[in-house]
């Protein structure tokens, strides 16, 4: 499936896409100038730095294709089971880049125009026990979880007839910084990272600061689809094409990750009933916790669901949303369930 437009036709301008992803009647056309596969040559793992060896170097105003394994280094398959993630090692997400771009210099910024997501048909969703202290409750599951999807005809396709809509983005997309060594690809930076915006989907455009010459972009991460909090440490994990312009902007000045957006902003990207669960608490992580814990809950009681599959759903299709952080001493996260994801 592409979600946006293809390289060298005639398809509609991704700022002019429809909420619901549709092409409009307006068109442009672009051609791919650059491709990096995802082969070993193209690929490192789990660091930013900058002394790693560009794997190309563009001109400004390029369009780049890249070809991105996922986060999990393509260790599952169509076929894979929670045994897998069992004996699954991690040893950083894989990215495709750096890419130099010519004349960018620390102080610029990089703009990134996403302008087409293709992924390669399925992707994985899973979270580990609560011995790992990874996720937003794992002290809830003594036992890992997985769940393999079918991406197809813009969804992926659940339990019980539920279905997901597909808006595929870049979990990581960023810039290396200025500090010499090797810097986790597990926490987002200033110069980007892992953002998991999920709104950076085709149509949208990423700005970053440049802190070394050459910008040395990479990407990867990729994710068909992701609740606002990825709650369970993975949203739909996919290989993916992902096409970008990147271009020079010199006169920009930016001190954090930028970014435009046409969402869509619901799952179905029009205002749709949603059913949610509140969190409040003192604490902000204190809040979502509650809110999650009570959607799966809900989740369990009321869609014939296990707490596994709730929790998996809950990452890659619930949204949390800050309500108020002025009412003190406690704060308000809710958890937006949309109801258009059941049969």
């Amino acid at each position: 499936m592409v979600v946006g437009i293809t390289p060298g036709w005639v398809c509609a301008d991704p700022q002019h896409l429809d909420p619901g992803g549709r092409l409009s009647d307006v068109t442009e056309t672009y051609t791919v100038d650059y491709a990096l596969d995802d082969s070993d040559d193209n690929v490192h793992h789990g660091i930013w730095d900058n002394s790693l060896d560009p794997v190309c170097s563009v001109e400004s105003g390029a369009v780049v294709e890249f070809e991105c394994r996922d986060a999990a280094n393509g260790q599952f398959d169509t076929d894979s089971t929670v045994a897998d993630l069992q004996s699954m090692s991690f040893s950083g997400h894989p990215l495709t880049g750096p890419v130099h771009v010519d004349g960018a210099e620390p102080g610029d910024v990089l703009e990134i125009e996403f302008l087409e997501f293709e992924h390669k048909g399925f992707g994985v969703t899973y979270f580990y026990p609560e011995d790992s202290e990874k996720g937003l409750i794992p002290e809830e599951f003594d036992e890992p979880g997985l769940y393999t999807w079918e991406l197809e005809d813009g969804v992926g396709k659940f339990v019980n007839g539920i279905e997901v809509p597909l808006d595929p983005f870049p979990g990581i997309a960023g810039v290396a910084p200025a500090e010499d060594g090797e810097h986790s690809s597990t926490p987002p930076r200033r110069v980007g990272g892992n953002l998991d915006i999920k709104h950076l989907t085709a149509g949208s455009t990423l700005y970053l600061p440049v802190e070394v010459a050459g910008a040395l972009f990479s990407v990867g991460d990729c994710h068909g689809a992701q609740g606002d909090g990825e709650v369970c440490i993975t949203a739909i994990e996919a290989p993916m094409f992902v096409t970008a312009r990147l271009s020079v902007r010199s006169e920009m000045d930016i001190d954090q990750p930028q970014f435009e957006t046409v969402g869509p902003f619901t799952p179905t990207g029009a205002d749709e009933p949603m059913y949610g669960t509140t969190g409040i608490a003192p604490d902000l992580q204190a809040a979502a916790k509650r809110a999650v814990s009570q959607m799966i809950d809900h989740l369990a009681a009321n869609r014939g669901l296990t707490r596994t599959e709730a929790y998996l759903l809950c990452s890659v299709a619930v949204d949390l949303k800050i309500n108020q952080v002025v009412n003190r001493p406690n704060w308000t996260v809710s958890a937006y369930l949309p109801k258009s994801l059941f049969p």
